[in-house]
């Protein structure tokens, strides 16, 4: 990205850091990820613009309660501490490299992936990208340390989920999931009553008729490179899935999508060691997604649209997507766009307008 962009992504960040990283109670504060997007994606012009509407419904930054320290784990999930714990990863962040902030917490927090129905770890991806394109300037780090924070004060782990998946057997260790992972998603129960909000959908996991064995369903490979493409093929499979299940929950159901590229932006800095877990904590947070939100598997598909066409066909989807300004189709398009580059498949951009069509525009 063009120095005058980062620049641009910097003062985003500065004006978004006065501010929670909440509103309304539980809504997540999307300002840093769709800023970066829009940098990343050339549309740095647009990023002011944006949030000067955007910061109207943002409100002041929390008080601090009591500082984290030995007795982190305690605090582990309680958004009454999102100040204390954002002090706590600024000074972490600000007294050793990011890298190894990240390599120390990235364990600790994969376990509570689902932390504010995803948001804690797709803002920590959107973060490292920026630091790996852009280069380690403080205010970077400083999002970094932003992002680290809300998944620490909103930590939810997934019912049912393993902390420790026994390898796959090595004949089942394909290069990328392929068909394998879109029918396992495909074959996600999904419970009955899909009420209220994310927390107690999740609670609903507990009891439901074939959620171990879906969470235990796709093989996931032993090997780093492979559980590196596997959350690949994952992302793939959900942002073109997108078109069958979205009109169950159009904002939600991008989370399928955005949570495992997230995860995948972050493993360039992670230890090997971590790539099999972080592939199974993408998994988790997918199906859990899908179980909570999807519609039912028979329930009828709408067509799906016309994707944009030609060499400018990314350019134009996401294009669409700030022009009609909500963020989650901000990010959305932002990682169909990832999809599109690996697989050219025109369902990924189309995946794009049809969030477009389906989602809200912004009030």
């Amino acid at each position: 990205m063009a120095s005058d962009a980062a620049g641009i992504l910097d003062e985003a960040y500065q004006r978004l850091h006065q501010t929670g990283p909440e509103f309304d109670g539980w809504l997540s504060n999307h300002g840093p990820m769709a800023a970066e997007a829009m940098a990343r994606h050339g549309h740095a012009e647009d990023v002011g613009p944006w949030l000067d509407s955007y910061v109207r419904r943002l409100e002041d930054f929390p008080r601090g309660t009591d500082p984290i320290g030995a007795d982190w784990a305690e605090a582990l999930g309680d958004p009454r501490r999102i100040a204390d714990w954002t002090v706590f990863f600024c000074r972490e962040a600000a007294g050793q490299p990011w890298r190894q902030v990240l390599g120390t917490w990235w364990p600790r927090l994969l376990p509570g992936v689902a932390a504010a129905a995803t948001h804690g770890v797709i803002r920590v991806g959107h973060a490292v990208r920026a630091l790996l394109v852009d280069g380690e300037d403080p205010i970077h780090v400083t999002e970094l340390a932003h992002g680290l924070a809300y998944w620490a004060a909103r930590y939810q782990p997934i019912p049912g989920a393993m902390a420790d998946r026994p390898p796959a057997p090595s004949a089942a260790e394909p290069r990328a999931p392929g068909r394998e992972t879109t029918a396992a998603l495909a074959s996600v129960p999904r419970i009955a009553d899909q009420s209220g909000g994310i927390r107690d959908r999740l609670r609903r996991l507990d009891g439901l008729a074939g959620w171990p064995g879906a969470l235990a369903a796709p093989p996931i490979p032993q090997a780093p490179e492979q559980a590196r493409e596997w959350i690949s093929g994952l992302a793939d499979a959900a942002v073109v899935r997108y078109l069958e299940c979205a009109h169950g929950n159009p904002v939600m159901l991008v989370h399928t999508a955005t949570a495992p590229t997230a995860i995948l932006r972050t493993l360039p800095v992670l230890h090997h060691d971590l790539w099999r877990p972080s592939a199974a904590a993408a998994w988790d947070a997918a199906a859990a997604l899908t179980a909570i939100y999807a519609p039912p598997a028979s329930a009828p598909s709408p067509a799906p649209p016309a994707a944009p066409a030609g060499p400018a066909g990314t350019d134009e989807a996401f294009a669409r997507a700030v022009a009609h300004g909500d963020e989650h189709v901000i990010k959305f398009a932002d990682t169909a766009a990832d999809v599109h580059a690996r697989t050219g498949d025109p369902a990924a951009l189309a995946a794009v307008v049809h969030a477009v069509a389906l989602i809200p525009h912004p009030a």
